[in-house]
């Protein structure tokens, strides 16, 4: 594609704005770069579809923002310290909430960071089978402490933070004399926190909530500060990292729905405490993936991990391309319901368009076909660049490529148009790999696969019938423990 081309196909980019709640025409603040900052996960645990969602969309988005000739910093954090459980909407906790990542360092008996290499390694390894891109930079809260701790100590001196015992807070009161808090979510903080009674008692207000949270004794994650040993809370490390890297007002701001309040809002709320702006200019957000028609949640156990999909344990199992097909085949900002079922047409979706390209491949100038027609590709191509400017409208764009697939496949196409079938080859290419990030699907692919684990397992559960029997109970529970998380549950014998 010329240049020129694809400079006047960027200039109708239309993306819904979370913010205004309408549909913009996208203008980066700088003509040929753009930045992009995605909350990324607690690494605490595997990510389950839900998660994935997200980061599927994002890569879609960086992909065709790249394939229109934009230079993009694409920024993606690591959650890896100060996400506590049980705070709620904003900080209705009594300190009882435990931070998720020393949580399952106490269950599963491993250093915090041992836990955050972990599922780490389990995240990236996740998101390369579904044939993601990696961002620009990948950030770590735990890597920029001292950012963090220089943002609050700007919302002090601004009087938007204030200190007590140890930990600092966010001044929601004072805040509010200047600026207005809810304007990403539309909520009515008033409304919101108007029944809520208990609430930290060393707190001016129940609405305000952490900066930095002074340290217990038993914390083992705790770093020094003006304030005293402490930890940062959760919102400031997004407004940290992501202004450090693309400025202080950047392009797009994404994460999943569920972030938009608390998190979001309060990002956006330090950051217009701090810099006087709105953080991003575009405010996007995917939707749920349910299953059975109710949230996936990893706190309340009801979610699918990728491995429940593609495991020979089941009956029918999935390349995650077929995955990755099935979730695009939703919009973004849709509730995206999974089913067996759902998989299942998005598997014969997708082997109709791989017959469509594989017979496209071998056309042939030199045949002549009574039933053929010229076929208007050039106007094809405009309905498939004005379906994904529209806001990524990727069930659209799909249409389209079954519409020119089913015509591949009913030969009505005039073989006699060189060029029709040149440019038909070269565009088919460009949305399925490029932009969608579809892979053709290796044969064999799960039987290969299969083979490889099982020869693995054997190997796992001859170790550690071993270790048994020399009563390493430590190492022998991790074998077991390791094989649970891949689906593979062992019944043990009580006595050798």
């Amino acid at each position: 594609m010329k240049i020129e081309e694809k400079k006047n196909i960027r200039n109708h980019i239309r993306i819904y704005n979370s913010l205004t709640r309408k549909k913009e025409l996208f203008q980066p603040i700088h003509k040929e770069y753009v930045g992009i900052y995605v909350c990324g996960p607690t690494v605490y645990n595997h990510l389950h579809l839900g998660n994935c969602r997200t980061f599927i969309v994002f890569d879609l988005i960086f992909r065709y923002l790249k394939h229109l000739g934009y230079k993009v910093r694409y920024v993606r954090n690591i959650t890896d310290v100060g996400h506590l459980e049980d705070v709620g909407h904003l900080e209705k906790e009594k300190y009882n909430g435990e931070d998720k990542i020393l949580k399952k360092s106490r269950i599963e008996g491993l250093e915090p960071m041992e836990i955050v290499q972990k599922y780490t390694i389990s995240f990236h390894s996740t998101l390369n089978l579904f044939n993601t891109l990696p961002p620009s930079i990948e950030p770590t809260a735990t890597g920029h402490i001292i950012e963090q701790i220089d943002i609050i100590q700007k919302l002090i001196q601004k009087k938007l933070a204030y200190e007590k015992n140890g930990s600092i807070y966010f001044d929601m009161k004072k805040y509010r004399k200047s600026y207005s808090y809810g304007i990403l979510s539309h909520n009515r903080i008033d409304k919101l926190f108007s029944k809520q009674k208990k609430f930290l008692k060393e707190k001016h207000c129940f609405q305000d909530f952490s900066l930095w949270k002074k340290a217990k004794k038993n914390h083992i994650m705790n770093w020094n500060s003006p304030w005293g040993k402490g930890f940062p809370g959760w919102h400031i490390e997004c407004t940290t990292m992501s202004t450090k890297y693309l400025g202080e007002i950047f392009d797009i701001h994404g994460g999943g729905i569920d972030l938009k309040f608390p998190h979001h809002e309060c990002e956006l709320a330090q950051a217009i405490g701090v810099y006087n702006n709105k953080l991003a200019n575009y405010w996007m957000h995917t939707n749920m993936l349910t299953l059975n028609d109710k949230k996936m949640s990893k706190s309340t156990g009801h979610y699918l991990e990728l491995k429940d999909l593609i495991s020979k344990c089941r009956k029918k199992t999935f390349h995650p391309t077929i995955i990755r097909f099935f979730i695009l085949q939703s919009h973004y900002r849709s509730i995206l319901n999974f089913s067996n079922k759902g998989l299942i047409d998005a598997e014969k979706g997708y082997y109709r368009l791989m017959n469509g390209i594989q017979k496209l491949n071998f056309f042939s100038s030199k045949k002549k076909k009574t039933n053929s027609f010229i076929f208007d590709v050039s106007q094809w191509i405009r309905n498939c660049y004005e379906a994904i400017n529209d806001d990524f409208n990727t069930p659209l764009l799909i249409s389209y490529l079954f519409k020119v697939s089913h015509i591949i496949n009913s030969a009505f196409i005039n073989d006699n148009d060189i060029e029709t079938i040149h440019l038909l080859k070269k565009y088919m290419n460009y949305f399925i790999f490029d932009i969608l990030g579809i892979q053709i699907i290796e044969k064999n692919f799960l039987e290969k696969s299969s083979k490889k684990l099982k020869i693995i397992t054997e190997k796992l559960i001859k170790i550690r019938t071993e270790e048994r029997k020399k009563k390493n109970w430590i190492l022998s529970d991790k074998i077991r423990n390791e094989l649970y998380d891949i689906g593979i549950l062992l019944h043990d014998d009580k006595i050798f």
